[in-house]
């Protein structure tokens, strides 16, 4: 592993250090800051010529400058000499702008890519998309993991929902619910909704037997938690027995920790390391499983060349 380094800018440090943990090697040195007029500077201390680069830095928010911190740091490691760069992306920032569902709007997910691309990137390592066909918005080599299996391992462990349904907070979350019901043996349910803005939704009803049972909602990331606590409640008027949620990206933006300490219905929240969890967004019922070993045996596969895909298989 003397031919690898890994970096990481501000977006999610503990991340890429837990990483270097598991990997058993040093998170190398690079000075990520800022001038006085607020723009970003960078600069690598480490000889890494003729290396394997890994670049640990999710974009999350603040996305814009998580985001501009990722390509600068790309270009200052191709003009290093590196061997290859990839850019290690646990939340992929700008994924839900993935279609034009509006006149005039802009599909943002396909420019970042095509920025990151230019920059300099030479393979991308993401987690969990929000919409799988981003992978096709990249000319380069992507390879998208999931925490279905990182997740289960810890639920096994709390063993703490019998007679289990696993529900799928709307139709797009329908693929990673049947996931998750698969591994664990339970039955499967679907909240039909319709979004009424980008930030409101209306649940309409439930596909699938819930009254009596143990819940499991499943979903990519929750923002505001309003499709969260809507699910949460749609439930509980069907008799639903207890509730968890298990989310892979914990953005919690907004009126979202207001939501979820209103919510007492919601016995408990498990989100991934993904995105950093500040003091601000520690709650009782909030748990965070760890990814990061997740993400190091896919570094450590790359780096060797070997198959990635074997760790979601």
């Amino acid at each position: 592993m003397d031919k690898i380094a890994i970096f990481t800018g501000n977006a999610n440090p503990e991340l890429a250090k837990d990483i270097c943990a598991y990997l058993k090697i040093k998170l190398s040195d690079v000075f990520v800051g800022r001038f006085s007029e607020g723009e970003i500077r960078v600069k690598i201390n480490d000889n890494i010529r003729g290396k394997d680069v890994f670049v640990v830095q999710p974009t999350c928010p603040p996305p814009n400058e998580n985001l501009m911190e990722l390509l600068i740091m790309i270009d200052a490691l191709k003009r290093a000499s590196s061997h290859r760069i990839t850019a290690v992306i646990p939340y992929f920032g700008y994924a839900r702008q993935d279609r034009k569902d509006q006149p005039r709007v802009p599909i943002t997910a396909k420019l970042v890519a095509n920025i990151l691309t230019s920059a300099g990137a030479n393979r991308i390592l993401t987690m969990d998309l929000h919409a799988g066909q981003i992978q096709g918005f990249f000319d380069i080599p992507v390879d998208h993991l999931f925490a279905v299996g990182t997740f289960i391992e810890q639920l096994e462990k709390k063993g703490t929902l019998k007679n289990l349904v696993v529900v799928s907070p709307d139709v797009g979350s329908i693929k990673m619910a049947r996931a998750y019901a698969k591994r664990l043996g339970a039955s499967l349910a679907i909240i039909d909704k319709r979004r009424i803005s980008p930030e409101k939704a209306e649940v309409m009803h439930i596909l699938g037997e819930v009254s009596g049972k143990d819940c499991l909602i499943v979903d990519d990331l929750i923002a505001t938690g309003s499709s969260l606590i809507e699910a949460v409640q749609t439930l509980k008027n069907a008799k639903a027995n207890k509730i968890e949620a298990a989310i892979t990206h914990g953005i919690l933006s907004g009126p979202a920790m207001e939501r979820i300490d209103q919510c007492k219905n919601l016995e408990k929240l498990y989100i991934s390391d993904s995105i950093p969890l500040n003091e601000k967004k520690r709650h009782p019922r909030i748990e965070v499983i760890s990814v990061s070993s997740l993400l190091g045996e896919a570094i450590k596969r790359i780096h060797h060349e070997e198959s990635v895909s074997c760790l979601f298989d």
